[in-house]
């Protein structure tokens, strides 16, 4: 009897043994169709969404590795808040609005796996094969990627004369069966095109670039959403939660997250509508 009750036991241990572990791979996967959005640290953000692991905007290196661009100090203005391993390992994906250095770095570029799918701007082509990505595509206008329904939306990154100088940049919108149309507005000054956007797609988040960026010279045409353009743009967000992003890493950028909050503040807007997370913290999105 004991014999028998001593071999029940250790057949008993053995299936708990194999059973442990596939429960805990269960719980991951399920776990990574839940939507979120983490900032790393200013633009660059890790999506889940759709069960993939979406990196957009990568810049990757270490705190005062690019030069300064407004004379105050060297960019990024802040170190990382984790290993870029844990950012780039397992990426389904990665998407770049366009290629200035506080959007696609030297450090993105070597990090990054060469054969990664990597969607960007038509204007970009001949970057991305100089970096020899071997299968980054040129995104013209919409596709359809592992259930992910993905629209490339023009953007205006400044105007007049700084738009000129800065060049094309673009924003992307992310639509799936039973997950939350997320809007990512990339480089941009509000328009009336990017209202046009949100009506059309009806997103039920909007990631916005809210940095107030500056260039020598043209102070009083920011090349992105100020504090300003972030209260039009939240007035005109429909049904959107409206994440604030690019922020408090680089050396031109005026808006920060205390001022932006302020001004949110000043005209009612709470918590609920106007999301302004910290390098490093996870949105989870809720369709």
């Amino acid at each position: 009897m004991k014999f028998e009750t001593s071999k029940f036991m250790r057949k008993l241990i053995l299936f708990l043994a194999l059973l442990v572990p596939a429960t805990i791979t269960f719980a991951q996967r399920n776990m990574s169709n839940k939507p979120s959005i983490q900032l790393i640290r200013n633009a660059t953000l890790v999506i889940e969404y759709n069960g993939k692991k979406i990196l957009v905007d990568p810049m990757l290196s270490p705190k005062g590795a690019i030069e300064s661009w407004a004379g105050i100090e060297t960019n990024p203005t802040v170190e990382l808040k984790m290993p870029v391993k844990d950012i780039v390992d397992n990426l389904d994906l990665v998407i770049v609005t366009h290629t200035h250095d506080d959007h696609f770095d030297k450090a993105a570029s070597k990090m990054l796996d060469k054969s990664i799918a990597l969607l960007h701007q038509p204007a970009d082509v001949e970057f991305f094969k100089k970096e020899a990505f071997t299968n980054a595509e040129a995104l013209q206008d919409h596709k359809v990627w592992n259930g992910i329904d993905i629209h490339r939306i023009d953007a205006e990154h400044g105007s007049g004369e700084v738009l000129k100088m800065m060049g094309k940049t673009s924003g992307f919108v992310l639509q799936a069966k039973n997950q939350p149309t997320v809007y990512i507005v990339g480089d941009a000054i509000w328009t009336e095109a990017i209202k046009a956007n949100i009506k059309k797609f009806k997103p039920d988040y909007i990631i916005v670039n809210s940095g107030g960026a500056l260039i020598k010279g043209f102070e009083n045409s920011p090349i992105i959403m100020d504090e300003a353009q972030t209260m039009e743009l939240i007035a005109e967000s429909g049904k959107a939660k409206v994440i604030a992003v690019h922020m408090d890493a680089l050396d031109h950028c005026r808006t920060t997250r205390k001022s932006l909050s302020e001004k949110a503040a000043e005209l009612n807007i709470g918590k609920d509508k106007l999301i302004i997370p910290q390098d490093g913290e996870v949105v989870n999105l809720i369709r």
